[in-house]
């Protein structure tokens, strides 16, 4: 099924147009949700760790747990890959030639940026939470850096709000592909029942018969009454 500017996008083979692409709503929470997850991931993997000289090990600041960390990283770091996946998908999207594929990525986009600010917000009550029961020690306020940890609290805030206004825009952007799928089809639909309608009453089709002894002679007048 060809593609006429379904999903809130342009026709199948339509030029590229970079000016409109990077104005796309879609297109700059998606970079923002990028940048994010990169400060979330950069921020907890480079200062979420320092080396314990008394332990002889790296220890993550979030409370002395391991666990914090590793939710961090990996929640960024997801984020980045993921952001730079709909990113290539929305540059592709507009040469999609088929409807059900189009609605494919925006479900796709809608529940991947819902769940993604889910996780987000757990990981912003989660290290909050590991961070505000920590407990400094000499060691720890010897070799430990809190700025790039309280960032990645914050920047993991700003996130969920992020994916909220990405998985938003996918569910709009999925209303109007529905709304104008339901349109073209209902005005089908209308045009074919008219067509028909119309067929029925064409000369083509006799509907009626002549009515009995309509036949009469060319002459006129009515039929001649029997002799005896």
């Amino acid at each position: 099924m060809d593609v006429g500017g379904a999903y809130g996008a342009g026709k199948a083979g339509a030029p590229f147009d970079p000016i409109l692409f990077v104005k796309r709503p879609q297109v700059i929470v998606k970079a923002v949700c990028l940048l994010f997850g990169l400060i979330v991931f950069c921020c907890v993997s480079s200062g979420g760790w320092f080396y314990s000289k008394t332990e002889g090990r790296e220890i993550c600041l979030y409370n002395r747990k391991s666990s914090p960390c590793h939710y961090g990283e990996a929640i960024g770091l997801l984020a980045f890959f993921a952001s730079i996946g709909f990113l290539a998908g929305e540059y592709l999207f507009g040469q999609m030639s088929s409807v059900k594929t189009r609605k494919h990525f925006v479900l796709i986009d809608l529940g991947f940026s819902g769940f993604w600010a889910f996780m987000y917000f757990i990981g912003f009550c989660y290290l909050a939470n590991q961070w505000s029961n920590t407990e400094f020690d000499e060691d720890m306020e010897a070799n430990a850096s809190t700025s790039d940890v309280s960032s990645a609290i914050v920047f993991s805030f700003f996130s969920v709000f992020s994916w909220a206004g990405s998985g938003w825009l996918a569910y709009q952007r999925f209303v109007q592909g529905n709304n104008a799928m339901f349109a073209q089809n209902f005005e089908g639909d209308a045009q074919l029942s008219g067509a028909a309608a119309y067929s029925s009453y064409s000369q083509d089709d006799q509907a009626y018969q002549d009515p009995p002894f309509s036949n009469q002679h060319e002459g006129g007048g009515e039929y001649p009454a029997p002799t005896y």
